[in-house]
């Protein structure tokens, strides 16, 4: 079977979605149960039941032997390889720039002030988020942008993993985007993510008297072979910055940031507090 077209891809994802949600309930699975065992949250998992998430080749070999599918899962690996190497990006004209510097990339690093980054995102924290947005988005639009996020999420799969850290300002632990229980989700993905060894999180207090970058967000990110590029969006227009001076002139104040905030290990005590409070 060769998949070569993205509408292939997308039915060949859907259909292993449901495969995977079928073996896992007659496996007596909760989706949280399942995610545990083969590394993976609820709510990657969901995605990929519902197949706007694609499964990596490893974690179907490894859920393969789990739910006991005599090959069921293995056997597609190859076509899912393919699929990963021929689909076109769901992305709009504008951002596929980025999105593939960012799928590619062996160093991100992100200043959010706004919103908690979209790689970090639960899948109901990014619906309420777009659910905000004005004008209005469609439903259609939003669970179409929905999809798109978590399937950027697919670059911690990778191995090798890229070097990944973030700076967050103290107020984005503070607005319960969604409300209580979604938001409260959202903390703990947090922690989760920062549980990886590749992820650094800190948090910026806002207590802070000084700070070097009262301006928008930004993601500074290495592509594979290529310079450091950056990469801000301000009221919905992107802006991609790849000359060299510019570049390094944002980094240098992230590098002031991380020095100024808290610790991963004072970050993680932060998000639990926070996490308590709720």
């Amino acid at each position: 079977m060769r998949v070569s077209e993205n509408g292939g891809a997308t039915g060949l994802f859907v259909a292993l979605g449901k495969q995977i949600k079928v073996l896992r309930e007659r496996k007596g699975l909760t989706q949280k149960e399942f995610g545990g065992l083969v590394g993976y949250g609820p709510d990657a998992i969901s995605a990929m039941e519902r197949g706007v998430r694609t499964p990596q080749p490893e974690l179907l070999v490894k859920a393969d032997e789990l739910l006991d599918a005599g090959g069921l899962l293995r056997e597609v690996v190859p076509e899912v390889r393919e699929a990963m190497s021929t689909a076109r990006t769901r992305h709009p004209e504008w951002y596929r720039d980025y999105a593939g510097l960012e799928a590619e990339a062996v160093e991100l690093h992100v200043y959010a002030n706004q919103a908690l980054p979209g790689l970090l995102q639960t899948e109901p924290y990014a619906q309420a988020v777009f659910r905000q947005r004005r004008p209005f988005l469609s439903e259609e639009t939003i669970q179409k942008r929905v999809a798109d996020r978590l399937s950027r999420q697919q670059v911690f799969d990778r191995w090798p993993p890229p070097i990944v850290s973030y700076v967050l300002e103290e107020v984005l632990l503070d607005r319960p985007i969604g409300g209580p229980d979604i938001f409260k989700n959202q903390l703990a993905n947090l922690l989760r993510f920062g549980g990886m060894r590749n992820v650094e999180i800190q948090v910026m207090p806002t207590r802070r008297q000084e700070h070097p970058n009262l301006d928008s967000a930004f993601n500074l990110l290495v592509p594979k072979g290529h310079g450091q590029v950056a990469y801000t969006e301000a009221q919905g227009f992107p802006r991609l910055i790849t000359d060299p001076e510019d570049v390094r002139k944002i980094a240098d104040r992230y590098g002031i940031m991380r020095a100024m905030a808290l610790s991963p290990s004072e970050t993680r005590k932060l998000i639990e507090q926070k996490l308590e409070e709720l």
